[in-house]
């Protein structure tokens, strides 16, 4: 595929690596660091904004690199209705950014989460999922402490009636449960797109589930999925 991902660096991203092998690596395709500091986004066709813990998550999480050099230009690149990827860490600095809607709370049980855990697609036709199809269930690993999504009943039913909800949580079965949402998050969202559709924010980290020796490559189909979106964009 003749184009090239972007995946952003920040003090402290720890995913940022795993991003780059799943793309470059893995899946063959052209990837570059761009640095916390950087400014030109030129000739980048999907920008990757990584999990970790950005500036340590002093304040909370995301808070402060949302104040970074790049982020006017992820801001500027959003609004030109480019692709931006956040995963985890990623989508907690979409949110601070105001590109995508909601915020973070500490998990319910107040209780750091690591362990794979079961998505259900529920938008097959957005630009990240359309080789997806709704109602499927993927493996997918999890690693976080603020990741119970919040956001207001308006705000909710306007989630719900532009099909911004592309993941929730679930059971292997497709079932959304109590149990199923263990971090708590308001009707049980693991993933969100902006209204315009070109800014995907997900909790879940598919790209640490590429490789069958991880567990699970059930991320690879998500990745790939997004790929797709970017052939026919």
């Amino acid at each position: 595929m003749n184009k090239t991902i972007g995946v952003v660096v920040f003090p402290g991203s720890n995913c940022d690596h795993d991003a780059y092998h799943a793309f470059k690596h893995v899946m063959n395709v052209n990837t570059r660091f761009l640095w916390h500091k950087d400014r030109d986004l030129e000739g980048i066709d999907l920008l990757v904004i990584p999990g970790g813990f950005s500036y340590g998550d002093y304040l909370r999480s995301g808070a402060i690199a949302r104040f970074s050099p790049i982020m006017q230009a992820v801001v500027n690149y959003a609004e030109e209705g480019r692709p931006v990827l956040g995963i985890c860490n990623g989508f907690q600095i979409l949110l601070e950014a105001g590109l995508l809607p909601g915020a973070m709370l500490h998990n319910e049980k107040l209780r750091f989460i690591c362990k794979n855990a079961w998505i259900r697609v529920e938008n097959d036709q957005s630009l990240f999922t359309r080789s997806l199809k709704q109602g499927e269930v993927y493996d997918i690993p999890v690693s976080h402490g603020e990741g119970n999504y919040f956001i207001d009943e308006d705000g909710l039913k306007e989630l719900q009636d532009h099909d911004q909800i592309l993941f929730r949580y679930s059971n292997r079965n497709g079932e959304i449960t109590e149990e199923a949402n263990f971090n708590g998050s308001v009707d049980a969202i693991a993933g969100i797109c902006n209204r315009r559709g070109n800014v995907l924010g997900m909790m879940p980290h598919p790209e640490r589930a590429v490789e069958k020796i991880l567990g699970s490559d059930d991320g690879l189909k998500i990745l790939e999925s997004m790929l797709d979106g970017l052939a026919v964009s």
